[in-house]
């Protein structure tokens, strides 16, 4: 009997941890991961791994999961991520479980700057995020401080303007206050619909080099492709 692989993917709000066989093709495992997390809305969804040269990669669903050049590990390590963004997500994303993945993933994709959102944007987009996460605001349970230990700006927003961390965390509260009565999949729906107008929103990003050797970023979208200079992404 061929000894079994084992395997740990990482969704956006839970680790999963399987054994495969040798065998076991990657659309074997991906249709094992969104079985286990009852996802309907497969399509937009795909399994990242590093390869042994440090680059993340899509796990092809028509290979052997061990005939593809997963870094050698202990488990083997995958992300389950969106891969394809709709252009109307409203309109598309129709499973709670869905949206909440979508919006943890873009959520992430914000906070780190990979999407580069404007200060105004990002402190309502916070606040959609706090409305979310807490439900409405009440000054009873919401004192002074509540935000403290919440991530909730890009770390270039914090740095570009001279507000102090309280002042940043009042903003957000007076936008918090006005989504009274909001609840919570709207309240990360609403974040979506915001965030989807972002420039960078739903672009994957390939590093490249034109004919000089100079390297670029290639960015692909639902809308095309668009080449950007390296310090330009």
């Amino acid at each position: 009997m061929p000894k079994p692989i084992n395997v740990r993917v990482t969704t956006m709000d839970a680790e999963l941890e399987f054994a495969i066989q040798p065998n076991t093709t990657g659309k074997q495992l991906f249709d094992q991961v969104v079985k286990t997390v009852g996802l309907r809305e497969v399509w937009f969804f795909g399994l990242q791994y590093v390869d042994s040269k440090g680059y993340s990669t899509w796990l092809k669903l028509n290979k052997k999961v061990t005939q593809q050049d997963v870094k050698k590990e202990n488990p083997l390590q995958f992300k389950f991520r969106a891969k394809f963004f709709p252009e109307d997500v409203s309109e598309e994303l129709i499973q709670e479980i869905t949206q909440r993945l979508f919006f943890l993933q873009v959520k992430e994709a914000i906070l780190n700057d990979e999407n580069y959102c404007p200060p105004e944007t990002a402190v309502l987009l916070a606040s959609y995020a706090v409305q979310a996460k807490y439900g409405d605001y009440s000054k009873d349970v919401h004192k002074p401080g509540y935000l403290t230990h919440d991530r909730l700006l890009p770390q270039r927003v914090l740095e570009q303007h001279k507000l102090t961390k309280e002042q940043w965390e009042d903003r957000i509260q007076t936008w918090h206050e006005e989504h009274k009565g909001m609840l919570r999949e709207d309240s990360m729906m609403e974040y979506l619909k915001i965030a989807q107008d972002l420039e960078m929103y739903g672009v994957n990003y390939f590093e490249i080099k034109n004919k000089k050797g100079t390297q670029l970023w290639l960015g692909v979208d639902a809308l095309g492709l668009n080449i950007y200079e390296h310090e330009d992404k």
